[in-house]
């Protein structure tokens, strides 16, 4: 199973020339590097990186993860998965796409 992150182009910069990615300032703060599902990524793309340019969509397999995965409830009781533990590597990204704003929505591209 597929799960995502949101990078902005900072942050994508920064893993891309680094090779690991620690978090977001959000993760930071939470203590776990946040995901989505498909199901859930334009939702979190829409709450919380509404009208940023430049932001990228990275795939991960969810099984890389083992026990620092977990599934947790958040927004409205739905169980998002979160990354403890560790950091996430760039040979762990399965692809990276751009997510490009439309009529100001995030065009996601999971094929």
């Amino acid at each position: 199973m597929l799960i995502y992150k949101i990078l902005t182009a900072d942050q994508w910069a920064d893993f891309e020339r680094t090779g690991t990615f620690t978090g977001a300032p959000i993760d930071l703060a939470d203590g776990y590097i946040h995901t989505s599902t498909a199901d859930q990524a334009q939702e979190t793309a829409d709450k919380h990186f509404a009208g940023q340019e430049g932001l990228m969509l990275a795939a991960l397999d969810a099984a890389t993860y083992g026990e620092d995965l977990k599934w947790e409830v958040s927004r409205g009781g739905a169980e998002f998965p979160h990354i403890y533990n560790r950091p996430l590597r760039m040979e762990e990204v399965i692809w990276a796409r751009p997510m490009p704003l439309v009529d100001g929505t995030h065009a996601l591209d999971f094929t």
